[in-house]
This record gives C-alpha cells, sequence and structure tokens, in this order.
C-alpha cells in the first residue's frame, strides 16, 4: 500500500457537487492499493499513520501525533499512485489492485483506521470521481510505502 499523508487545517471531498466528507485539523490521506497488499499491511499502516509524531506541541516542534492532538482523518482511495511513469508519456495502473481485490482492502482499511483511531473517519468513494480540497498545514506531506518498512 502506498500513502500520502497530508497534514491538515481542514480538508473535504465532492462528489457530484456535494460533501462526502469533511474534516478540520487532522490528516487527508490519499491510499494505492496493489494486488500484494493484505491485512499485515493495513494494520502496519494504520498505527503508523495516527502515531506519526508530524504535530506541533507548545514550543512548535513537530512531537504530537494525530491521537495527541484527537484530530480527524479523511481518506481517500486513489488508484493513480501505482502509476509506472518508466515508458512514454500515459502513465501505466497495472500495479494498482483490480476493483475486487482492492474494495474489500480499502473497507478493511477503513474499519481498521476508526479501530486504531478510537473514532470514525471520513473517506471519499471508492471509484468516484471526487475532488478533494484541502488546506496542507505546514506543508506537511509524507510518503509511506508499506513494502518498505526497514
Amino acid at each position: 500500500m502506498l500513502t500520502v499523508i497530508q497534514r491538515v487545517s481542514e480538508s473535504s471531498v465532492r462528489i457530484n457537487g456535494k460533501i462526502k466528507g469533511q474534516i478540520g485539523i487532522g490528516l487527508m490521506v490519499l491510499l494505492g492499493i496493489e494486488e500484494a497488499d493484505g491485512q499485515d499491511d493495513i494494520d502496519w499502516l494504520c498505527n503508523k499513520i495516527v502515531n506519526l509524531r508530524i504535530f506541533p506541541d507548545e514550543n512548535g516542534v513537530m512531537n504530537k501525533s494525530l491521537l495527541d492532538v484527537n484530530g480527524d482523518l479523511l481518506l481517500i482511495s486513489q488508484f493513480t499512485l501505482h502509476a509506472s511513469t518508466k515508458k512514454g508519456n500515459r502513465p501505466s495502473y497495472i500495479k494498482a489492485a483490480k476493483p475486487e481485490v482492492a474494495v474489500p482492502l480499502y473497507e478493511k482499511f477503513i474499519s481498521s483506521m476508526e479501530k486504531t483511531l478510537g473514532k470514525p473517519i471520513q473517506t471519499g468513494e471508492f471509484g468516484a470521481d471526487m475532488m478533494v480540497a484541502l488546506v496542507n498545514d505546514g506543508p506537511v506531506t509524507i510518503l509511506i510505502d508499506s513494502k518498505n518498512r526497514i
């Protein structure tokens, strides 16, 4: 699984002009799923994301986690994170999981994230054409690949 994690002061996702998910202070996470992903990737990423110390403490040092600041999380599925641009100018998405594999993993990720965070999260809609808005606080943007843990 690939993730792009952005610390935000606010973020939202619209589908067909209607807000589907919206948060204030927290993290907006783009999630790319590949065929080889499984529950181990989900568990590791959920734990890593909620415990990342990327929020400022009283001295302005990035020393607090999403849990510490009681922040919210907006999760957006994004198969294009697995784009290969090695050949030509048209990206290939061959590494991205097909919906029959990706949808159940996406739903498991949501459930695991809610359990790890201890509260509901906001989401987009798998496969939908979404308009994502955010105010990146910092800016702080972190990339995490569950296959690159060492």
